[in-house]
């Protein structure tokens, strides 16, 4: 049998796709039915919108490439990180940021950890507070002012996701936002990640 397998290339792919198929399938099929990754996570709110527009600024500039958003469950990572990384914290992320290689730190509880004062002095000129640091300055994000047109769609587009913004939320999307820069977006996004699940410990 195994003879004929490996001379016939055909039979190979088929069998090879059910197997990783099956086997996927095994994996994959039982995580979508419990609760504890499907649902959010008591306490757990979708972002404001100034937070929204600051998770976009932050995918924009390239954060995700350098940062991880996801700390894993090993001792090593939890006592430098804090408090391992719940499916529950993540059901309204579109899309995931947990990223995959850490040139910087993984920022999945930086939220608090630092001032808003030194995330300014941080993006202005990182080399300021971290010496050794290689990330890059971001003076442009200062003076950029917010695209306040599209926030309403980008809310009313996680609505369909499954995010729960209300009628009213999406109708006052942009209050408060007009003297707002991206820095101060990028900001209220970084001082809230992670902090649902500091506040519960």
């Amino acid at each position: 049998m195994n003879e004929f397998i490996e001379k016939n290339l055909g039979v190979m792919m088929v069998l090879i796709v059910f197997l990783v198929g099956f086997g996927g399938a095994v994996e994959i099929i039982p995580l979508m039915s419990q609760k504890v990754v499907t649902e959010p996570i008591e306490g757990l709110k979708p972002l404001t919108p100034l937070q929204l527009e600051g998770r976009d600024i932050y995918i924009r500039e390239g954060c995700h490439v350098c940062h991880s958003q996801m700390i894993r469950p090993l001792r090593a990572e939890v006592e430098r990180y804090g408090h391992y990384t719940v499916a529950g914290e993540l059901v309204y992320n579109h899309p995931f940021l947990w990223g995959s290689k850490r040139t910087g730190p993984d920022l999945a509880r930086v939220g608090g950890l630092y001032s808003d004062d030194w995330h300014r002095a941080h993006l202005l000129d990182p080399r300021s507070v971290v010496p050794e640091s290689n990330m890059p300055a971001f003076p442009w994000l200062f003076e950029a002012e917010l695209d306040l047109e599209t926030v309403p769609l980008k809310l009313r587009a996680l609505r369909i996701v499954g995010v729960p913004y209300t009628d009213e939320d999406i109708a006052n999307a942009t209050q408060g936002l007009e003297d707002k820069t991206e820095v101060d977006a990028l900001l209220a996004y970084l001082q809230q990640l992670g902090t649902i699940l500091k506040e519960r410990r």
